[in-house]
């Protein structure tokens, strides 16, 4: 007959609850350090990214990604969305770093939960102020569509990149205040409009340092560009 045995909660050498949780975390911590989950740019998934000794989770900017070498992320809280992940992070410093460009040899795959144990909000530590990643800078496109609301048309001017977002932000006002009421009449049969978006790196070679100009001469510039042909 076998005789099967209960080990009680309190018998020596049992695991308490918490125990077993820690046991359990580092067990998954090592099963994700040694089976990293393939990463590939255009993966949709949070990735898992190196910060000194520490290991954070981070979420890729959506069409962002410029090839095998650079791609724009958010740093964010191990537990995301969680409300007490949030509350956390923004005391950790998660929450205003905004995106940064990460190299790809930073990235060990995409994100499990066994790396939580090597996150800084595991070891309740701030994020450093240096992190080793740049700003992912923004932009401002200006382009002339097309009345009938179709995709038709064709990007006149191409401002960036913008070091600080509100710089970015004061000359998109600027200019959309420029085109306030002008919009359907300095481009014939187009709408030209503003639009503020994500910098693309890859295609550095097509804008126009905005702090060597002002922009709303640069504006103008480009409709008289237009217009002359």
């Amino acid at each position: 007959m076998i005789r099967r045995f209960r080990r009680c909660g309190h018998a020596p050498g049992a695991l308490t609850p918490e125990d077993q949780a820690a046991v359990d975390s580092f067990r998954a911590m090592l099963t994700a350090l040694r089976n990293p989950q393939p990463w590939a740019p255009g993966c949709a998934q949070d990735i898992a990214v190196r910060i000194g000794p520490f290991v954070e989770r981070a979420h890729p900017r959506p069409g962002d990604d410029h090839g095998p070498e650079m791609i724009a992320v958010a740093l964010v809280h191990p537990d995301t969305p969680l409300a007490a992940a949030y509350l956390q992070g923004r005391q950790l410093g998660y929450t205003n770093r905004g995106w940064l460009r990460c190299e790809t040899t930073a990235i060990l795959g995409t994100w499990q939960p066994g790396y939580a144990m090597l996150t800084h909000a595991a070891a309740n530590l701030s994020l450093p102020d240096d992190v080793g990643m740049d700003p992912a800078h923004y932009a401002l496109y200006i382009e002339a569509r097309r009345r009938d609301d179709s995709r038709d048309g064709f990007t006149m001017l191409c401002l960036g990149p913008y070091t600080q977002t509100r710089h970015a932000q004061q000359d998109y006002d600027r200019l959309t205040a420029a085109l306030d009421g002008r919009e359907l009449t300095l481009v014939p049969g187009c709408r030209v409009s503003a639009r503020y978006a994500p910098f693309d790196v890859s295609d550095h070679h097509l804008f126009t340092d905005p702090y060597e100009a002002d922009a709303v001469a640069l504006l103008a510039a480009a409709v008289e560009g237009v217009t002359a042909k």
